[in-house]
């Protein structure tokens, strides 16, 4: 459960807030520290206003640093990271305080808040996390569909297939590392444990998530893995389907071959 401390501020100066999504996980066992602002997730100060909070999936969120801040803050969490992407996706924020006690999003994309409690960085810190998570993967099941588009267009103007079932293997694969890392890994749909501590901030969260639209996002990303998947197991029976004829073509020539050596035989013993 979360330690994040409750206080209050009168007013703050804005904010950024950048979720970098750096690889498969984070091992924050070895970032933990006493004056930590929460441990699930761990988020801790950098600097005097600054701060930083680690999900084990693989994303830090970085708030109130300038360069050398994040800087510093990536030097300590990259030794800990397991499996880092060459190319990393990224979701950034202005943090600006609310004009009155409605917290929202503005036009311009801001996200207005009463105060800059750890407790309310963490709620942002979690809907921007998830986001930058999601983006991720969509890039991902992107790519694969991709590769599904053209094999398609192929059948449809040729009645042939391009690729072989090692491709398709790959692609299956793909599709149900995507579906893991989304379901298992990033729970989009449930909230933070934070709210049990911070009933007051559910309004907070609500707005931000559907503002980001993280559960019809996490429904579409769903949606097209399982439209990769059903064209992957039609490609594999497909590719099946034309071993089995080849099977089928070879066994009726080996038939006729031996027919016709059977011909032969008796043509040259009528022959003598």
């Amino acid at each position: 459960m979360s330690g994040a401390d409750a206080s209050r501020e009168p007013e703050f100066r804005p904010l950024t807030a950048r979720a970098i999504v750096l690889g498969e996980r984070i091992d924050a066992a070895g970032l933990e520290r006493r004056d930590a602002l929460s441990t699930a997730p761990l988020a801790f100060r950098v600097g005097d206003d600054g701060m930083a909070v680690v999900f084990r999936y693989g994303v830090v969120v970085l708030i109130g640093l300038d360069a050398l801040g994040e800087d510093e803050a990536l030097r300590r969490i990259l030794p800990r990271v397991g499996s880092a992407f060459d190319k990393r996706e990224e979701e950034s924020a202005l943090l600006a305080p609310a004009a009155g006690p409605e917290e929202r999003v503005d036009a311009e994309g801001n996200i207005c808040i009463t105060d800059r409690s750890a407790a309310r960085l963490l709620v942002v810190a979690f809907v921007l996390a998830r986001s930058a998570l999601l983006a991720h993967h969509e890039r991902q099941v992107a790519g694969v569909l991709e590769t599904v588009e053209p094999w398609a267009a192929d059948l449809a103007r040729t009645g042939h297939r391009r690729g072989g079932r090692g491709a398709v293997i790959r692609m299956i694969g793909s599709a149900l590392l995507v579906e893991h890392r989304v379901s298992g890994r990033v729970a989009v749909g449930e909230k933070p444990d934070l709210l049990w501590d911070r009933p007051d901030l559910e309004r907070l969260y609500a707005r931000l998530e559907t503002e980001y639209e993280l559960d019809e996002r996490a429904e579409v990303l769903n949606r097209k893995l399982n439209l990769i998947a059903q064209t992957a197991r039609l490609m594999a029976e497909l590719i099946d389907t034309e071993r089995s004829y080849r099977l089928e073509l070879a066994i009726v020539i080996l038939i006729l071959g031996e027919i016709a050596l059977t011909l032969v035989q008796m043509a040259q013993n009528w022959a003598l």
